[in-house]
C-alpha cells in the first residue's frame, strides 16, 4: 500500500486523468455547397466563413471532414493549409477524418497532415480495418511518430468485420476513443435506421463495443443525429431542471430527440458525440457535461465518506440513500468526467486528486480506466 501511494505522488494529473475527452464533435465541412446559389464556395468565401463561424465555435472539437461529407477535397486541403496556422489560440481540439486507408485520397491526406501536423489533435480515420484489418492502424501509429507524436487517431466502426477487430484497433496507445459509425454500419448490416429510434435499433452493436473499450480503457463516440431543430437553446440554461423547462416551453420535436439521445449515450458511458449542425452543440453538452449542481452533489458525497472513513469501506446515509464504494466510485466518476469534458474548476480537480490519491491503483483503474497509470 505504501509503494502504491508513494507511486501516485510522483504521477502528474495528466498521468492520472488521461487528458481531455472528445466531448462534442462538429463537422465541419471545409469547402460548402451553398444551395441558394446552387454552387461551391470558392476559396475566398469558405475562409471568411471559417473565420466568422469555425474560430467561435463552442464544441469541445472542430472536425474537418476530407471524406464522405466533402466533395471539393482538393480545394479543402488548400483551405486547411491556409487556415489551420490561424488557430493557435483555440480553446477546443481539431480533429481531421480522412479517408479510407490506402486510397489515392489518404495519401493526399497524410501530406495535409504532415505539413499541419502541429495543429491538429486527432485524425478520425474512415472504415478503419475494413479492408487491411488493425495493421492500418499499426501502421498509420508508425508514421505519426515522425510527424507529431502527439496525434490521436479514432477509428471510426462503420461495419461489422470492424467491430470484431474491435480488440485489435484499439490495442494501440494512439487510440484513446473510437467512433461508432452509426449510418454506414446499419448499411452495411442492411438495417434501416429511424431518426429517433437509432439508438434502440443498434443498441445491441453499440454495448458490444462499450464493453470492448471499457475492457481496453478506451472511450466511445457516438452518432450523428440528423434531425435539425430550427431554435438553439440558450447557453445559460446548463441545470436538468433548467433544460427540461426550456424544452418543455420551446423545444421541437428534432430539440426533443437529439437531447433524449445524448442522454441516453452520457448514461451509457460515451466520451463524445459527434454533430452535424451549431444548433445540436448546447443541447449535447448539457446532456454530457455534469452541471455545476451536480458536481457540488458528488464533492459532498466523497466529502461525506471520508468524514465517515467509509470511501474504501463501509457505508453511509446521504440525503435520504444508502452509499457505500461503488457509488462513491460513480461519485468521483462525475467530477472526472467534468474535468475531461473542461467543466471542473480548479478547487473541485484538486479535491478529485487528493481522493484518488487515496486509493490503490488497482481501484483508480476499476473507477477510471482512461488515465495511462
Amino acid at each position: 500500500m505504501m509503494q502504491e501511494h508513494s507511486f501516485l505522488e510522483k504521477l502528474d494529473e495528466q498521468a492520472v486523468l488521461g487528458g481531455f475527452w472528445p466531448g462534442i464533435q462538429l463537422y465541419y465541412p471545409p469547402v460548402k455547397y451553398a444551395p441558394a446559389l446552387g454552387v461551391y464556395e470558392d476559396m475566398e468565401a469558405a475562409s471568411a466563413r471559417m473565420r466568422k463561424y469555425a474560430h467561435n465555435t463552442r464544441a469541445h472539437t472542430l472536425l474537418f471532414d476530407l471524406e464522405d461529407g466533402c466533395r471539393q477535397k482538393a480545394m479543402s486541403r488548400d483551405l486547411l493549409r491556409q487556415e489551420l496556422p490561424l488557430f493557435a489560440d483555440r480553446k477546443f481540439q481539431i480533429a481531421i477524418r480522412i479517408n479510407p486507408f490506402r486510397t489515392d485520397e489518404y495519401e493526399k491526406d497524410l501530406e495535409l497532415i504532415r505539413d499541419m501536423g502541429e495543429y491538429i489533435d486527432a485524425i478520425v480515420l474512415a472504415k478503419a480495418g475494413e479492408v487491411y484489418g488493425a495493421a492500418e492502424i499499426r501502421d498509420l501509429s508508425a508514421w505519426l511518430v515522425s510527424v507529431n507524436p502527439a496525434i490521436e487517431i479514432q477509428p471510426i466502426i462503420e461495419h461489422p468485420r470492424s467491430l470484431k477487430l474491435a480488440p485489435e484497433l484499439m490495442q494501440y496507445s494512439t487510440v484513446r476513443h473510437v467512433v461508432f459509425g452509426i449510418h454506414d454500419f446499419s448499411k452495411a448490416m442492411a438495417i434501416h435506421l429511424t431518426p429517433e429510434g437509432w439508438i434502440d435499433e443498434l443498441k445491441t452493436y453499440l454495448r458490444m463495443l462499450l464493453m470492448e473499450a471499457r475492457i481496453a480503457g478506451k472511450g466511445v463516440i457516438g452518432g450523428v443525429e440528423v434531425l435539425i431543430n430550427d431554435t438553439p437553446m440558450p447557453e445559460h440554461f446548463i441545470e436538468p431542471h433548467e433544460v427540461r423547462r426550456w424544452l418543455d416551453l420551446h423545444g421541437d420535436h428534432e430539440s426533443h430527440v437529439v437531447h433524449d439521445h445524448a442522454v441516453v449515450e452520457t448514461q451509457m458511458g460515451l466520451t463524445g458525440k459527434q454533430v452535424i449542425h451549431p444548433y445540436h452543440i448546447h443541447l449535447c453538452k448539457v446532456a454530457f457535461t455534469p452541471s455545476p449542481n451536480q458536481i457540488a452533489r458528488n464533492v459532498e458525497i466523497l466529502k461525506a465518506a471520508i468524514e465517515a472513513d467509509a470511501l474504501l469501506g463501509g457505508a453511509i446515509k446521504f440525503e435520504g440513500e444508502m452509499l457505500d464504494p461503488p457509488m462513491f466510485g460513480k461519485a468521483l466518476q462525475t467530477l472526472l468526467r467534468a474535468y475531461a469534458l473542461k467543466s471542473l474548476s480548479k478547487e473541485d480537480k484538486a479535491f478529485a486528486m487528493s481522493v484518488i490519491k487515496m486509493w490503490p491503483v488497482h481501484v483508480i483503474r476499476e473507477n477510471w480506466p482512461y488515465g495511462m497509470i
